[in-house]
């Protein structure tokens, strides 16, 4: 049974190590397609994680809580939306500002809560029937919570609507040549400005996640460099949903296995695989060539603008 053990706690903490990547990942990939580069997510995660714990611990409700930083997310994407495709400014300086931003507020108004633990977090379910299975029963079915299962629901929703439908072959067209997009009738400010809202919202959450279900307490920056992670998981996906949950489950299992190979392998050598891991597909895309190889959106943090403006 030992190897059994294994393979159940690895998923297990893969799904919900794994949900709130996946979930960031989700919204950078849609503001990414639609041009837009986002360094915003680890501020918007914090901010996302604070407010829904606060909320969670006032209303005695992580629902309530989950959907309050949702929308904390959203509202903090839509400065940067503003900043960069209003303003045109640098897509880049905008978002560490915004990264600074929120870890720097959430630092503040945080520094009373911290330590108190949550005393209602989102529940974690058992599916009947489907929990017997042996051994896939208790590794996906059974000690999960709600959220888990809705982020995995979004992968083939959010991947039908960016391939399969006129809207996201709108988001596509903005992110690889707005200028013949507008020519057509499409809105380049308004895709651009729902993409990154969209994107803003699933930090939100998944920030939220992380202090009413994955860890039930504040801590002062406790998203603990995701923000960035997601960043490197965007580009290892190709800018594709699909890809995207492979990405961030892989990463998740990468991190639980550090800890589980301790006894054969150096610590230090574990736990920095991960991160690894994000640093080399960072440096891979850095070059150009290979990033227009891997599909890299053409208008990517490039601001648009209509010729008679």
């Amino acid at each position: 049974m030992g190897w059994q053990s294994w393979v159940v706690s690895t998923v297990s903490f893969m799904l919900s190590y794994g949900t709130p990547l996946l979930l960031a990942t989700l919204g950078e990939i849609y503001a990414e397609r639609s041009g837009v580069l986002n360094l915003g997510i680890e501020g918007m995660m914090i901010m996302g994680a604070y407010t829904a714990f606060v909320t969670a611990y006032l209303t005695k409700s992580p629902w309530v809580g989950l959907a309050v930083a949702a929308g904390v997310g959203c509202a903090f994407s839509l400065i940067h939306a503003f900043a960069s495709i209003t303003l045109r400014a640098n897509q880049v300086v905008s978002g560490l500002a915004l990264t600074f931003l929120g870890l720097g507020l959430s630092g503040v108004l945080g520094r009373s809560w911290g330590g108190k633990p949550l005393p209602h977090s989102l529940p974690q379910i058992t599916v009947p029937v489907l929990a017997d299975i042996p051994i896939l029963g208790p590794m996906l079915f059974e000690g999960h919570v709600a959220v888990e299962y809705a982020a995995i629901l979004l992968v083939p929703i959010m991947w039908f609507i960016l391939f399969k439908t006129r809207i996201g072959i709108s988001i596509r067209a903005v992110g690889e040549d707005p200028a013949t997009a507008d020519s057509l009738g499409v809105n380049v400010k308004r895709v651009r400005y729902l993409c990154v809202a969209v994107g803003g919202l699933l930090a939100g959450t998944a920030g939220g996640y992380l202090s009413v279900a994955y860890r039930p307490a504040w801590t002062e920056g406790m998203t603990g460099g995701m923000g960035w992670i997601v960043i490197a998981l965007t580009i290892f996906a190709f800018w594709n949903p699909v890809m995207g949950l492979v990405g961030a489950y892989l990463f998740a299992a990468l991190y639980h296995l550090s800890f589980r190979l301790q006894p054969w392998v150096s610590l230090e050598i574990l736990q920095a695989l991960p991160y690894v891991f994000a640093i080399l597909v960072l440096v891979f895309i850095s070059l150009g060539s290979l990033r227009k190889r891997m599909g890299s959106p053409a208008a990517l943090t490039i601001p648009y603008t209509r010729e008679e403006e």
